[in-house]
């Protein structure tokens, strides 16, 4: 996470409108089709849960299934506060060399609830793949890293931010806190980039694909062999 204190320095600005640097390209790959949607077998999943993490890794993920069944049908809003309240209260913060002994690792949605561990980035990937698996749009989630105040301390940090329509303020899903709120009332959050499913932005410049990108499809195999299904 320290490039990321160096890219605040760059984009200072308050905006939270996606915009990213190229060198996120290097960072955190996502899907550049919304047609490319990730859902799970869940039956699979939950073997996979016992298999790699137990009965604990089981029992996590019946819990997640359960909390999805829970939010089927509901408005989009109401889905939100479920999704996060679920993987605020089911996941501890931590970080990735004390969990995997590596300096940035991401986890799938699986990893973490096996370990019952994550940091921001996993709750972020976490929640995103809850969405998905309700149906709300992929063009209505960004990924958003901030520098967040916490005890007079500003963070590198990263938030999912819920966007009703591309020009929306989004409202802002974090490990954090529990309480959904539109990124106006978050004064504790600076924006330093985001990006979605349709590419990385860059102020002036034509969208960057980030189709090429290994990272992610690294993590999308990883998934599959869990029961997540392209």
């Amino acid at each position: 996470m320290r490039l990321l204190d160096t890219l605040a320095c760059v984009f200072s600005r308050r905006n939270w409108l996606p915009v990213i640097g190229l060198v996120a390209l290097l960072l955190f790959p996502i899907l550049s089709r919304a047609q490319g949607l990730t859902l799970f077998e869940a039956d699979t999943m939950v073997e996979q849960g016992r298999r790699l993490y137990g009965n604990k890794g089981q029992a996590a993920v019946q819990d997640w299934l359960k909390a999805l069944e829970s939010a089927q049908g509901l408005a989009q809003t109401a889905q939100l506060s479920v999704v996060n309240r679920f993987w605020n209260r089911s996941v501890r913060q931590a970080e990735d060399r004390d969990v995997w002994n590596q300096t940035d690792f991401w986890a799938t949605p699986l990893d973490s609830l096996g370990k019952g561990l994550g940091d921001c980035e996993d709750f972020v990937i976490g929640k995103y793949f809850s969405l998905i698996s309700l149906g709300v749009s992929p063009e209505k989630l960004r990924f958003i890293y901030v520098r967040a105040q916490v005890k007079n301390e500003a963070i590198a940090h990263m938030v999912l931010g819920y966007y009703e329509t591309p020009t929306s303020e989004p409202l802002v899903l974090d490990s954090l806190i529990d309480t959904i709120k539109p990124a106006g009332e978050r004064g504790d959050l600076t924006p330093v980039f985001s990006f979605n499913v349709q590419g990385i932005y860059v102020p002036g410049a034509k969208p960057a694909s980030v189709n090429q990108i290994g990272r992610w499809r690294t993590l999308m195999q990883r998934m599959q062999n869990q029961g997540f299904t392209p």
